[in-house]
């Protein structure tokens, strides 16, 4: 357990990291990776190339210090943090590799004002905090392994099936190379591809929505393929996976993970909102609530018109087959063919004013997917509905982990 006085020290000088956070941050990632180029491997490199990372672990430094008195308000986002990391293959022996670099790039940054004892209490914290999260790695691993179907670390699969869903968004089933089963997931968990990556030379990993319902045999995922918008960096896997990565292929993944899921087992309404490629952890989520008995379902999805509209048609059929499910959909951009009415149900961007009186559910859980700037105003407006914070749950696909 940490000291108070470690405490104190921590909290009086989180304010001066959270000044240098960044330059910290950047110091720290080019100290590591010349150290240690190996770990690129498990970085995502688009998002250092964006400075994405750089800005959401020096968040989440502060974060961690402003929250030291009381750790348990953070259980939540070390839950996901550790799912994240299991997905990775993160392993204990590389906590004190990045504990070094991230230690040492503190007292390089700050100088005279990383005294040694600012220094041994941040290394307190800090090992704190990484036994916190290797230790609920470890069990999440052990569950991993013991689950039927299931395994550590990584395994080959096939690619049985290839089938674009949209413009921009591919479906891809995968089975296993050795012809054993896979363990079931819980609907809205994602799995972890790994590849390798010519452009880089080195492995990268991504995380994907299982986006179907579990069946022992494979899993299916579906990726949007991301161009790098204004940024020009594009997506390294997400390329890869729509321009070469064909049927019969062969792919790693991780076991599935992920702390963003309904409960199976309840039986009061759902509202699933989604933006985008969003809709992806959804449609696994939807398919296991219209099981038997059905639940009430609410699907709100917003995309930009029906050329990247994935799985459109899969959800109006069940629209239309199931009396317990009703589905709204936002266009911001419609195509000149695409009908109000016919196509979508509301122009412009996801607006739950307009459909309060339907998502407005007695004892409802709220799921949110999505780019984060969609997430935080479907939140946002859930509150000012009325909508309790414990009852609205959210997937942050991405290194904003401590989204602000």
């Amino acid at each position: 357990m940490l000291t108070q006085k470690t405490k104190d020290i921590v909290k009086a000088t989180a304010p001066v990291l959270a000044q240098h956070g960044y330059a910290i941050i950047q110091h720290f990632y080019k100290r590591m990776f010349q150290a240690h180029p190996e770990l690129k491997s498990v970085f995502n490199m688009a998002h250092q190339e964006r400075g994405e990372q750089q800005q959401a672990l020096a968040r989440a430094v502060y974060a961690y210090a402003a929250n030291i008195e009381d750790p348990a308000s953070l259980t939540a986002v070390l839950k996901d943090i550790a799912h994240k990391h299991a997905s990775l293959g993160v392993r204990p022996e590389q906590y004190p590799v990045v504990g070094e670099h991230l230690l040492a790039s503190i007292k390089e940054v700050l100088g005279e004002a990383a005294t040694d004892e600012v220094i041994s209490a941040w290394a307190q914290a800090y090992g704190h905090l990484a036994d916190l999260l290797a230790g609920m790695e470890s069990a999440l691993y052990e569950r991993s392994a013991e689950r039927p179907g299931g395994w550590n670390g990584w395994r080959s699969f096939i690619v049985r099936e290839k089938n674009p869903e949209s413009d921009v968004i591919t479906s891809f089933v995968l089975e296993p190379a050795d012809g054993g089963p896979v363990a079931d997931f819980e609907p809205g968990q994602y799995t972890s591809v790994a590849l390798h990556v010519p452009r880089l030379g080195h492995q990268q990993i991504r995380q994907y929505s299982l986006s179907d319902s579990p069946n022992g045999r494979s899993y299916r995922i579906s990726v949007k393929r991301e161009d790098g918008g204004t940024a020009g960096t594009p997506g390294y896997l997400s390329s890869l996976l729509h321009d070469q990565i064909n049927v019969g292929d062969e792919v790693r993944l991780a076991p599935p993970y992920g702390n963003f899921y309904i409960d199976a087992a309840a039986t009061t309404p759902i509202v699933l909102i989604s933006g985008g490629v969003g809709l992806t952890p959804m449609i696994s989520m939807l398919k296991r609530a219209l099981q038997t008995p059905p639940r009430q379902v609410v699907f709100v999805h917003g995309a930009r018109n029906s050329a990247v509209h994935a799985m459109r048609d899969r959800l109006k059929e069940a629209a239309k087959t199931y009396p317990d499910f009703r589905l709204f959909i936002f266009y911001n951009e419609p195509l000149p063919n695409d009908v109000e009415g016919r196509d979508y149900d509301h122009p412009g961007l996801v607006d739950l004013e307009k459909i309060k009186d339907s998502i407005l559910l007695d004892d409802a859980d709220y799921y949110i997917c999505g780019p984060i700037p969609f997430m935080r105003l479907q939140h946002d407006k859930l509150l000012q509905l009325g909508i309790s914070e414990a009852r609205i749950h959210y997937e942050v696909f991405g290194p904003d982990l401590f989204a602000e």
